[in-house]
């Protein structure tokens, strides 16, 4: 028994140990990371949720784990730091989804346990909320931290909050990163903050989206 318990303990630590990490933006010279789907500010030398700023080499972050250095762009893949099992919340393994009208690929879910309707997007590096959502959901932005992102129309101020959980399917994962933009939107981006922690694979008119 002391044996089994040992095990447990040993792969608990080694899962817990895993991050996902990736760099949403720039703020002078602090960087937005999201780690394991939660927004973090770091300035130079900082560290966060065990991750450390060590500087900038141009508009690339260079961040330190367990002594190795790593580079992060915006937008790029998250950087996966250590091996581990899935982070998940509660229910299933899969999410199967089918391409729509334009080769989208829109599903329903919900965010704190409230209807909404999804498009996958795989270039946003968080999950991307309207102000008419936002407030349907009855997200509390008071102390949301504050922030900007790039469109077409160049740089909106948003405000940086975390989900209590998003659920598709049968997959719900807890304390996912999100943006409240200004403006209404007419879906939620489903961004890397969530799909982040999944495995993706699409092959012609169909993604599947699984627990790692």
């Amino acid at each position: 028994m002391k044996h089994a318990a040992a095990a447990l303990l040993a792969l608990a630590a080694a899962s817990a140990g895993a991050q996902d990490v990736a760099l949403a933006g720039r703020m002078g010279e602090r960087a937005l990371l999201v780690i394991d789907g939660q927004p973090y500010t770091a300035a130079v030398g900082q560290t966060v949720g065990g991750v450390k700023l060590r500087g900038w080499a141009g508009e690339q972050a260079q961040i330190e784990h367990r002594g190795k250095t790593f580079t992060l762009g915006v937008g790029a893949t998250p950087v996966r730091l250590g091996a581990g099992a899935p982070r998940s919340g509660s229910g299933g393994r899969e999410i199967v989804l089918t391409a729509g009208p334009g080769g989208h690929f829109n599903t329903a879910g919900t965010i704190n346990g409230k209807q909404v309707q999804f498009t996958v997007d795989t270039g946003a590096t968080l999950v991307s909320i309207g102000k008419d959502d936002a407030e349907r959901l009855g997200l509390d932005l008071s102390n949301a931290r504050r922030g900007a992102t790039q469109t077409a129309n160049g740089a909106v101020p948003v405000a940086i909050v975390t989900l209590s959980s998003v659920r598709v399917g049968d997959i719900e994962l807890a304390n996912v990163g999100a943006v409240v933009l200004p403006q209404s939107m007419p879906v939620v981006l489903l961004g890397n903050s969530f799909l982040s922690r999944l495995q993706m694979k699409r092959e012609n008119d169909v993604m599947r989206l699984e627990l790692r």
